[in-house]
């Protein structure tokens, strides 16, 4: 790529994607019953050029993973662009650096897309890039797929749904820190499964880690329950299957909830099953 504006090439591939991705080159609107819909006026998304006078280098190893340095720089939020209603659907920022690589900056407005979807957006953008002439996967709207049934029918308890009294702390009595949990830590963990969850995935189990180790470090009385709220991708699950290519929000939160003091005094299998059971 020596040589070549890597502002250009995203750019280029950005608007050809944006044809088979047309909704998100329109703006939302409000309509009865507060239900949001999208228009589709071609006004396409906001696209900013930059240049740092830095290196990759210099923003050191420990800076390539959250909290990133200089993020207000690096995605400038222009004002009057992150509303709901009436505003760009996507902003992307490409910012070169001296050394000559560049970073690369997206915010989506989530009413249309979830990780998944914006994955499989971003995918497409990379095989324009690389001269496709259409996505390998063809993007589907159709969502009509999750409207509500009619009446409503609930088939099982829905903890996420309770009201709780918000226990956690102030945001300025904690520090943000990162941690790679890598192959070696991953089996590390896996060696305090018992046999009949050795097929327990890599985020069940670090799932189940994070929320005993916050429980035990927060002190709480043994008999108050606590609870764990994960993001789960329901297009598994769905049956009828949605179809290949579908880019909407298909993710739902549902909660594990036990007491402190069953979560704190027994193995880290337990925790584990809690939120295999949550997400099953």
């Amino acid at each position: 790529m020596h040589g070549k504006d890597p502002v250009k090439v995203i750019r280029e591939a950005l608007a050809q994607t944006l044809v088979f991705y047309y909704p998100f080159a329109g703006r939302l609107r409000e309509g009865p019953g507060r239900k949001l819909f999208v228009e589709c006026t071609g006004e396409g998304v906001m696209f900013i050029e930059a240049d740092a006078d830095v290196t990759l280098e210099q923003f050191g190893d420990a800076h390539l993973q959250p909290p990133f340095p200089c993020m207000e720089e690096l995605l400038f939020d222009v004002p009057g662009s992150g509303g709901i209603l009436n505003c760009p659907l996507l902003l992307i920022q490409v910012t070169r650096l001296k050394c000559g690589g560049f970073i690369f900056a997206l915010r989506l407005n989530h009413t249309m897309s979830d990780a998944t979807g914006l994955v499989q957006f971003m995918m497409a953008m990379a095989e324009m890039a690389h001269g496709a002439r259409a996505p390998s996967i063809q993007p589907v709207w159709q969502r009509h797929l999750l409207n509500a049934r009619d009446p409503t029918s609930v088939t099982c308890t829905h903890r996420e749904y309770d009201e709780v009294a918000a226990t956690f702390l102030s945001l300025d009595d904690m520090a943000h820190r990162s941690f790679f949990f890598g192959p070696i830590e991953v089996s590390t963990l896996r060696r305090f499964m018992p046999r009949h969850l050795s097929q327990c995935s890599t985020f069940e189990i670090i799932t189940a880690c994070l929320w005993r180790c916050r429980t035990i470090a927060l002190q709480y009385d043994r008999d108050e329950e606590v609870r764990v709220m994960c993001i789960v991708n329901a297009r598994s699950k769905l049956n009828p299957p949605l179809p290949t290519g579908y880019y909407g929000n298909v993710f739902v939160y549902p909660a594990a909830v036990t007491t402190s003091g069953k979560l704190c005094e027994n193995p880290l299998g337990y925790a584990v099953e809690l939120v295999k059971k949550a997400k099953k």
